[in-house]
């Protein structure tokens, strides 16, 4: 039996192509679980695997999709059974492994996680990657002393998918939240989904020449990094958290090490593709337990996997506000 897919492939000359068509179940990967792919999302790696490829895709053709849920179909696993609600995100897969952009995919058992009482698999789309990562910078900003009542928490690239799901987590949670943006039009968006002070991408997006400024911030998701990164590290008070989530503005740190040594300051690195799987259920039932439903709506948009290329395309220019829930099926 055929089904729907989005399949990209590569021309002689190097260019990928992107678009919807029908592939049969025996050309799915080997995995030990077949999933009826509900619903998948968009994140920035999906842009890359869905368009240049970013190093990240190494054979064609190839499914992008690095998150999906769905229902399972087949299972060689006794932890599944078909009809079980499951959601997967990380572990390579829609990079390496084929991915959610499809009406079925086959993955590994242990790469998924049961879906938690209360969400249903369009709400986990709607938190995908980018909402379980921001799930796990508050779990570890939390792990390391932060705690609602000591001080705004910076949330930079705050209208994207991650940035949007930290503000309203932070919120819902007690902070006060300073959301940073370089697009003036998201603030009314940032105030609704809970952010009380709106901090202009220009005001932190240079180096300075001191390696300590006035103390500001009680915490920080940040999805920016670069010089960017750099200049919130002589910012935070002391001994309060950084928890580093992307890369939007650049890999390279130009700091120094003076935050660290005079301020305790903190650097957390938040990994979310290879998370163990007693995190991966802790994050989501606290997702399912702390993130606001309505504020989730709210900075969601549907869209089809014949949207997929052009959002994949404004997802590296960063021109895709919040998130993105495609559903395969439509």
């Amino acid at each position: 039996m055929s089904f729907n897919a989005l399949l990209v492939t590569k021309n002689d000359d190097g260019k990928t192509h992107a678009e919807v068509t029908q592939i049969s179940e025996d050309q799915l990967p080997e995995g030990e679980v077949t999933v009826a792919v509900d619903y998948s999302t968009v994140n920035y790696k999906d842009g890359l695997c869905i368009g240049p490829g970013g190093g990240l895709v190494r054979n064609y053709p190839h499914i992008p999709g690095i998150d999906f849920s769905g229902t399972v179909e087949a299972s060689d696993d006794t932890r599944y059974k078909p009809g079980d609600k499951v959601v997967l995100t990380g572990w390579r897969v829609g990079e390496a492994h084929w991915g959610g952009y499809a009406q079925k995919a086959r993955v590994k058992a242990d790469w998924l996680v049961p879906l938690p009482d209360g969400l249903s698999t369009r709400q986990a789309m709607a938190v995908g990657t980018a909402g379980f990562t921001a799930m796990l910078a508050v779990m570890a900003l939390e792990e390391h002393r932060l705690r609602p009542g000591e001080g705004p928490v910076l949330v930079t690239g705050a209208a994207g998918g991650v940035g949007s799901v930290a503000v309203a987590l932070l919120a819902a949670l007690g902070h006060e939240v300073a959301a940073v943006t370089g697009r003036p039009e998201t603030e009314s968006y940032l105030r609704d989904l809970g952010a009380s002070q709106i901090v202009p991408r220009e005001m932190l997006n240079e180096t300075v020449k001191r390696p300590l400024e006035s103390e500001l911030w009680a915490g920080c998701i940040d999805a920016v990094g670069g010089a960017m990164l750099a200049r919130v590290l002589g910012q935070m008070k002391y001994r309060t958290s950084v928890a580093a989530v992307g890369l939007a503005g650049g890999a390279a740190l130009p700091a120094t090490v003076i935050p660290f040594l005079l301020r305790g300051v903190n650097l957390l690195g938040i990994d979310s593709v290879l998370q163990p799987y007693d995190n991966r259920l802790r994050a989501w039932e606290r997702i399912a337990r702390d993130l606001p439903m309505d504020k989730l709506e709210a900075m969601t948009q549907p869209a089809t996997l014949a949207d997929l290329p052009q959002l994949g395309a404004d997802i590296l220019k960063g021109q895709v506000k919040g998130r993105v829930v495609v559903d395969v099926n439509a």
